[in-house]
């Protein structure tokens, strides 16, 4: 359930935003703190990207291969009735992971290019689409500007005389969803597994983190 929630709420998420905001076009939600934002990620988290094309369809099948062995991981934690909590962040990465997948496998089939020069929204299953099978963008809008300096002072080592925005960087909610599962995970892990040898906790966190990156 979880994870399906996550899943469905995430991709209503990102085609209301690819539907009805051209690239680059933001709203205030919660004064300009809090903004819908709309970017495409054609990389990895905050827009880290390798390779050209080729780069493209091995990111996005690295990402098929990590949400496959999800699915037999969380099996097996079901299986051998690990505790509820740490399956419950591992539902979160995986989530967050097959979120951002589908924008990777499919976008580019079903959607056609927003535009910012020309405000173009884009449009849900047209004649064409913008890109080929593994070649979606991922589409991010969660925004929250909370302090803004227009300029630094100039004391301050590599951000003097800057602008200066935190937080500055734009996510959508599969991207939370795996901060979130990880995070958590690292923090209570010694919590979730108190009744377990510390070795095994160790190694289940560090399966978690090379699956989803």
């Amino acid at each position: 359930m979880i994870i399906a929630l996550i899943v469905l709420a995430d991709q209503a998420i990102k085609i209301y935003v690819k539907t009805h905001f051209y690239i680059g076009e933001s709203r205030a939600v919660a004064g300009n703190w809090f903004q819908l934002y709309f970017i495409e990620n054609e990389g990895m988290a905050y827009g880290w990207k390798f390779g050209g094309d080729w780069g493209k369809i091995l990111l996005t099948l690295f990402r098929l291969a990590a949400v496959i062995f999800g699915v037999f991981y969380i099996k097996t934690l079901l299986e051998k009735k690990y505790p509820s909590g740490f399956i419950i962040c591992v539902a979160l990465v995986f989530a967050g992971a097959l979120g951002n997948l589908i924008d990777s496998m499919f976008y580019g089939m079903i959607f056609d290019n927003s535009s910012t020069l020309t405000s173009n929204v884009a449009k849900l299953f047209p004649a064409h689409g913008y890109g080929e099978f593994l070649h979606g963008r991922v589409v991010d809008m969660f925004y929250f500007p909370l302090i803004r300096v227009e300029s630094m002072p100039a004391w301050i080592p590599f951000l003097g005389g800057k602008d200066f925005t935190f937080f500055n960087y734009i996510f959508n909610l599969a991207d939370a969803s795996i901060s979130i599962g990880v995070l958590t995970i690292l923090f209570c892990r010694r919590h979730f597994f108190k009744e377990y040898p510390a070795k095994e906790s160790s190694q289940n966190v560090e399966a978690v983190s090379l699956a989803n990156n």
